[in-house]
């Protein structure tokens, strides 16, 4: 049997890193979209439907290549009804990250897929995320780092930001940007072989 192979429509390294961890290889096709929400647009919708648009996009340049599936996700911070994207400037980050301060957010992850007969799958992850007090000077100094600067909601749970986390309830690589379970679950459907099929063999 001649393997499908993988592309990944991010340029963010952390979701190619992820694929790793769970033992999938991958190349690597950045797509360029207007991430704008529409208008009245859920943030459930909003996610999932910018997922499909990279995929899509991404097997556009490909073209129709044979044994080819194409993976792409989008994460988005939400507090209410806002979705928080990356931020524009210093000053943007700043607001997104005092309003995040002293309480809890919703981080969505979707992904999506299409696979080497052309078919479409996605999944939706939901994530809740509860940041201490920040203070203006951390704020200050966060951004300084570079790190908060293309990140959505200002903040990489990964990096200096683990600090300002009190709590998180749901998937951590999720709120990474690529959440494995679901990640998993539609590339095992779609034939692709990960290392949790190692993991959970039955003993012979």
């Amino acid at each position: 049997m001649v393997r499908s192979h993988l592309y990944l429509a991010s340029a963010s390294p952390r979701r190619r890193e992820l694929l790793l961890q769970i033992g999938v290889t991958c190349q690597v096709l950045p797509v360029d979209l207007d991430e704008s929400p529409e208008p009245g647009e859920s943030a459930e919708h909003y996610v999932g439907r910018l997922a499909l648009d990279k995929a899509r996009a991404a097997l556009t340049l490909l073209g129709k290549a044979e044994r080819t599936l194409i993976l792409a996700a989008d994460t988005a911070v939400v507090i209410g009804a806002d979705i928080l994207g990356k931020p524009r400037d210093a000053a943007d980050a700043a607001a997104m990250l005092r309003r995040l301060s002293g309480g809890e957010h919703r981080v969505l992850s979707g992904v999506a897929l299409i696979g080497a007969d052309g078919r479409e799958t996605s999944a939706l992850n939901e994530s809740r995320v509860r940041m201490r007090r920040i203070f203006d000077a951390e704020i200050a100094a966060y951004w300084a780092t570079g790190e908060p600067a293309d990140k959505a909601g200002g903040y990489a749970i990964q990096g200096r930001a683990a600090v300002f986390v009190e709590a998180l309830s749901g998937s951590y690589s999720g709120v990474m940007g690529l959440p494995l379970f679901e990640t998993a679950a539609l590339l095992a459907a779609a034939g692709v072989p990960s290392l949790h099929k190692i993991i959970l063999k039955e003993p012979t």
